[in-house]
């Protein structure tokens, strides 16, 4: 699942992924909030497509150090940074944001309040959930009436970032699952040159 002994996984060149992967979490966010990332992550266009209001409340899973949960903290009401792993909830912590709140999930569960999100933003992350049918009904149960779950995830080919090939959903694959789970693709990106961003409602 999205522990931190996947996030170089996600973010780091594959040949560094595929040798011996740092296991402090300083060194994780080190490349979470690599200056390359920006480029191929295109955190500002990310951001704008969602178009959120300002009483939005919107759940970052697997917020790691924070590179959108910051983001999301100039436009919404309120953001839930949700990780597994507790030393990178306290480099959010040191944020300072106000309407920041972490929740140190688990491996099988969010942890977020029944219905209480907009939201539900997950980059980069979906294909560390292994039983994601009895996920999807957890975060269907957290979200408001009307509410939504994002997707961005890496395209299911040879990459310059992310982790193998044979780790990645496809984005029919995910659409699937989604649409197994009483989900309804109402909106998808191609901006993105290395990920797919996909919007579903229920």
């Amino acid at each position: 699942m999205f522990s931190i002994l996947f996030y170089l996984a996600a973010f780091a060149p594959q040949t560094q992924h595929q040798q011996h992967p740092p296991r402090d979490a300083a060194e994780y966010a080190k490349v979470l909030e690599s200056p390359d990332r920006d480029a191929w992550q295109k955190p500002h266009e990310v951001i704008t497509a969602l178009t959120l209001r300002a009483d939005e409340v919107i759940a970052d899973l697997g917020a790691g150090s924070g590179y959108f949960t910051r983001r999301f903290a100039h436009h919404a009401k309120l953001v839930y940074a949700v990780d597994i792993d507790a030393k990178l909830l306290a480099m959010v912590d040191k944020m300072g944001a106000k309407n920041v709140k972490t929740v140190l999930a688990s491996l099988d569960d969010p942890k977020l309040p029944a219905a209480s999100v907009d939201t539900i933003f997950i980059c980069d992350v979906l294909h560390h959930i292994e039983q994601r049918p009895s996920y999807y009904a957890k975060l269907a149960r957290a979200l408001k009436p009307g509410g939504r779950v994002v997707i961005v995830d890496f395209y299911k080919r040879k990459l310059p970032v992310g982790p193998p090939e044979s780790m990645k959903l496809s984005e029919d694959q995910v659409a699937a699952e989604f649409a197994a789970a009483g989900f309804r693709k109402t909106q998808s990106f191609d901006f993105l040159p290395h990920q797919y961003y996909l919007v579903f409602s229920r």
